[in-house]
């Protein structure tokens, strides 16, 4: 794991590292603040997932969360949002491929050789992090949220590992891909044209099939009702239909004039941070 980048910010530190992932077989990249809580005792982390066309760079630019990390004292890890690299699949469009990994393990050609983003949000960073900052960072409290594409990455990986995260947040998210064009698109090419697949990377699927409900992390959504993708591609509504029918905590807050943009990213972020640091026993 090689450090890149590093700034203080907020009496605590903003660093990039870049390391070699055998899960995504190319070199990944991911950005992580650390408070200043993080000098003298072990941190929880939170986890970032980026939207579509996005690097680790955007959040850590954009978000405006460093200052209500730094007083919260928990550590932000936001890895990239694909595999990079020349021999990389790709597709010349924002929605596939490079800036498109959408967090599922690809099972189709040529996109399984690189694009198993799931695994490595859930398997590969957080090892590598309690490898290299295992002193640093106490990856027995952990919580996830995102943005769009990350956002429903969040819901996804927080609802196939219930037993991890101790809440779950979104802005914007993909709430239910399999019934909506980004999904349309992406599955078949990453994972196939078995539809009973691409439920398990469709959350209101998981939610609405959730074994015990109670058990479930609570859930919070940001969604700005100026936002262009809300009616075609995000359907939060279709979240919250699958909450009422199993009665898990799920709260979708929605915002009259804000967009899909950062700028609503940054509004709500200090919400949102408390929101998951309560949870994690801040």
């Amino acid at each position: 794991m090689e450090k890149i980048d590093e700034h203080r910010a907020f009496g605590g530190v903003q660093r990039r590292y870049t390391h070699a992932s055998s899960t995504c077989n190319c070199d990944m990249t991911f950005a992580v603040y650390l408070p200043p809580l993080a000098d003298t005792r072990r941190v929880p982390v939170v986890y970032w997932l980026s939207g579509l066309t996005c690097t680790d760079e955007n959040f850590v630019n954009k978000a405006g969360a460093q200052r209500v990390a730094a007083e919260l004292g928990i550590a932000i890890v936001a890895p990239d949002t694909s595999p990079r690299g020349e021999d990389v699949a790709d597709e010349d469009s924002f929605d596939m491929g490079k800036g498109a990994g959408f967090y599922v393990n690809a099972t189709e050609a040529p996109w399984a050789k690189h694009y198993q983003m799931y695994d490595y949000v859930v398997s590969e960073l957080p090892a590598l992090l309690a490898d290299e900052l295992g002193t640093t960072l106490d990856l027995s409290r952990e919580a996830i949220f995102g943005h769009s594409m990350g956002g429903h990455g969040a819901l996804v990986i927080g609802l196939r590992n219930i037993d991890r995260f101790a809440a779950i947040s979104a802005f914007s998210p993909i709430c239910a891909p399999t019934e909506v064009p980004w999904g349309h698109k992406a599955f078949p090419k990453y994972i196939g044209d078995d539809k009973q697949a691409w439920q398990q990377y469709d959350a209101t699927y998981l939610l609405s099939n959730a074994d015990n409900a109670q058990a479930l992390p609570p859930i919070r959504v940001e969604q700005g009702l100026a936002d262009n993708f809300l009616d075609e591609q995000l359907h939060p509504h279709r979240l919250e239909e699958a909450a009422d029918q199993v009665g898990a905590d799920v709260t979708v807050h929605r915002r009259e004039g804000y967009d899909h943009s950062y700028f609503f990213i940054a509004s709500f972020m200090e919400d949102h941070l408390r929101f998951l640091a309560k949870h994690l026993g801040v």
